[in-house]
């Protein structure tokens, strides 16, 4: 016998963004306004789409998202060795490829299977969908529900999103494989894509969440896992805010290793003091953390973020909030440190004395 419906609030979707944080020697300390609660674009999906002309069950024959649910050896066969193996939150592992900034992409590896997929580059082929493809033509060629419905040996799953979903982060299923969009709300376009099978979209819960069965909960990493967690994630940070630097045109920002440390601290301090905001009770403000380690700078700037489900949700979700989104766009930011502490995420950037 089924159990009785359960209604699960998905954390992950709560985001919990606030102003980017600005300072320079030469000015007084600024807190520009953020606009992470202004509502994305609306499109009325169903006078964009032609639903007569939509087939809601696409045939998947080739791209990124045939290989969920197989056996690494073929990803090997294509894709080569990936250049670094970091854990996840999540039972799986991810495989960083990173040749070129076109070609980045995180794949989440479990018992020998590809169970995830994350793909940034624009290169990479994620068919049906393609990189940089223009939210015009997503509603115009695919059927978008504010409900799917994931059936499992262990239970009936049905996602719901809501209105902001639809517009930045729908999810579109392809046969037995669900396709997470992240659309880019200033540019209009296809920013990076998801590839899920059907345990681990459910272990991860992106969206709201009702089920009958059994709840999937993620693994519960101890201490030491939690380390090797937000290292693998303050490299991905760093590695994914680079590819979208370069994607519009910027220089990529240098490792510091000591900015870094300020970073990994502050995201300490905010999940031990429950406190979420760019001044630290005890440590201060941005400019008064960097000063205490004696790091000399031009310019410097901070975003941080909490409750993302990992390092690139956390990034994605900043290029979709104004301020944090400049902050990431700076040209004049020449280096980077990035502190991730379990599920709160912080990145300083700076400009050093030398450029």
């Amino acid at each position: 016998m089924l159990r009785t419906l359960f209604r699960v609030m998905v954390i992950s979707t709560i985001v919990f963004l606030i102003s980017i944080y600005y300072y320079s020697e030469s000015d007084d300390q600024q807190l520009l306004q953020d606009d992470n609660y202004a509502k994305p674009p609306k499109y009325d999906i169903n006078n964009e789409n032609d639903l007569d002309s939509v087939d809601p069950t696409v045939q998947l024959e080739e791209g990124l998202a045939t290989y969920i649910g197989q056996s690494t050896d073929q990803l090997i066969h294509v894709y080569g060795e990936p250049i670094r193996k970091d854990p996840s939150a999540y039972g799986y592992e991810w495989w960083i490829y990173y040749d070129y900034a076109n070609t980045y992409m995180q794949v989440g590896v479990q018992d020998g299977y590809v169970v995830t997929i994350y793909a940034l580059g624009s290169k990479l082929n994620v068919a049906p969908f393609q990189i940089g493809q223009t939210i015009e033509e997503i509603y115009r060629t695919t059927l978008l529900e504010t409900e799917i419905t994931v059936a499992s040996v262990k239970g009936t799953y049905r996602f719901e999103l809501s209105e902001e979903d639809l517009n930045i982060r729908p999810l579109v299923q392809l046969d037995d494989i669900y396709a997470q969009l992240i659309i880019d709300k200033y540019s209009g376009s296809l920013s990076s894509i998801r590839f899920f099978d059907k345990d681990t979209l459910i272990k991860q819960r992106p969206y709201e969440l009702y089920y009958r069965g059994d709840f999937q909960a993620p693994m519960t990493p101890d201490e030491e896992m939690w380390k090797e967690i937000e290292r693998g994630s303050a490299n991905q940070i760093f590695d994914i805010s680079n590819v979208i630097r370069q994607r519009f045109d910027l220089q990529p920002l240098e490792w510091n290793e000591q900015v870094a440390e300020v970073a990994y601290k502050h995201s300490m301090d905010m999940a031990l003091n429950s406190f979420f905001a760019h001044e630290s009770p005890e440590y201060g403000d941005l400019a008064s953390r960097l000063e205490a380690e004696e790091i000399e700078f031009q310019q410097a700037g901070e975003n941080i973020a909490a409750d993302y489900a990992d390092g690139p949700a956390a990034v994605d979700g900043w290029l979709n909030s104004e301020s944090h989104r400049k902050s990431l766009l700076e040209k004049e930011f020449t280096e980077l440190g990035v502190g991730v502490y379990k599920k709160y995420y912080t990145q300083n950037f700076l400009t050093s004395k030398d450029d």
